[in-house]
């Protein structure tokens, strides 16, 4: 992991067309500005680790009723 000392209105930048901006600390809160082109998604952690169950938990799904659907088919 890199670990970067910045200041309010100091970035980062991650590849050629992504910047961090460092926007207001208040407290132990950071607030953050994120320029990046619209076909990059950003999530906050706790949203993206959600997204990803449901997805994981929809797949299953469909495996299941395919695999009942096949069965059904195979009677």
């Amino acid at each position: 992991m890199l670990v970067l000392t910045r200041k309010i209105d100091e970035a980062i930048t991650i590849g050629d067309d992504i910047e961090i901006t460092v926007l207001s600390i208040n407290g132990d809160q950071v607030k953050l500005g994120i320029q990046a082109p619209k076909h990059i998604e950003i999530h906050r952690k706790e949203i993206y680790l959600s997204i990803q169950e449901e997805n994981n938990a929809a797949s299953h799904s469909s495996l299941d009723l395919i695999q009942a659907l096949s069965n059904q088919l195979k009677k």
